[in-house]
């Protein structure tokens, strides 16, 4: 008995075999699973992350990321503009070269914003993003921020493109009872204005950014993808760390985020404690690549 269930058992083991050595023809195997989960093929870098290489060889660096992969850039406003001391045409005519677009760019949206809007429009992109208004007094202040992105949001819409306002903490953290970020996003015409999370900022203020995003679905188009050391010390501002050794599960968080409306994925590094900004950036190319959702 023992040895006739030996064999039946060899035979049986002998059949499993062979299906399995017929899965690289059919494609098909008795133990595949139903794996829906896909990568982000387009992402795109914030130049911040290199902010002090830019003003040295913008070029240089430029050339670099394209060779990591990237195929997007999130510009900003330095000392040189966003087009870094090249003209709005020469700036598109090289990202062109490289096979980049530049999506987006943060500036000062209180200096020029009409020009500025002109330009950006001029070079293709799609977004120019308030950074950073700051922590306000009263709820009243964010209130009267949210018409002035309105106004914002109707002079890019003239041009051809979008606003967006770009969070930090301070959003996130309750005043006279209530969340900021509630306010701008409620007082803000969805059809002028949209927002960019910063998902290590919404974490940082012990936020759920998926909930966020399903809260207010199709309002956040752009995602800054910035990853929260494991051991954080008291300066946030020291806690970013290279993509894919922090703690944010962004596979679980960009689902949400592609399932809500969000658009642009944008890489971005602010603090290097065992690398170089370069170095960072290319880890950050190399975690999207593998990166499942």
């Amino acid at each position: 008995m023992m040895q006739h269930n030996r064999r039946k058992f060899i035979k049986l083991a002998g059949a499993g075999t062979a299906a399995l050595s017929l899965t690289g023809l059919s494609g098909y195997s008795l133990f595949a699973c139903d794996d829906k989960s896909e990568r982000i093929k387009t992402y795109g870098i914030q130049l911040y992350t290199l902010r002090d290489d830019m003003p040295k060889d913008p070029r240089g660096v430029l050339k670099q990321l394209a060779s990591f992969g990237y195929k997007e850039i999130e510009s900003y406003e330095g000392n040189d503009g966003m087009f870094w001391g090249m003209t709005a045409a020469d700036f598109k005519k090289y990202m062109d070269e490289l096979g980049m677009k530049t999506v987006a760019s943060h500036c000062d949206m209180n200096k020029d914003f009409e020009k500025k809007a002109a330009d950006a429009a001029a070079t293709g992109m799609k977004y120019l993003v308030c950074a950073w208004v700051g922590p306000q007094k009263t709820m009243d202040d964010f209130k009267k921020l949210a018409d002035t992105f309105n106004q914002k949001g109707e002079i890019c819409l003239k041009n051809g493109i979008r606003f967006a306002y770009h969070n930090h903490d301070y959003s996130f953290r309750k005043l006279e009872g209530q969340l900021p970020q509630d306010i701008m996003m409620t007082g803000t015409d969805p059809s002028l204005v949209d927002f960019e999370m910063d998902i290590y900022w919404v974490v940082t203020a012990g936020e759920n950014p998926g909930a966020w995003l399903e809260k207010y679905k199709n309002r956040f188009r752009l995602c800054h993808i910035k990853d929260r050391t494991k051991n954080p010390v008291t300066d946030n501002g020291k806690n970013s760390v290279d993509l894919g050794t922090g703690i944010i599960d962004f596979s679980k968080v960009l689902k949400t985020a592609k399932e809500n409306g969000m658009q642009y994925f944008i890489v971005e590094q602010e603090h290097y404690p065992n690398s170089t900004p370069i170095k960072s950036a290319e880890a950050g190319a190399g975690y999207m690549k593998k990166l499942k959702i």
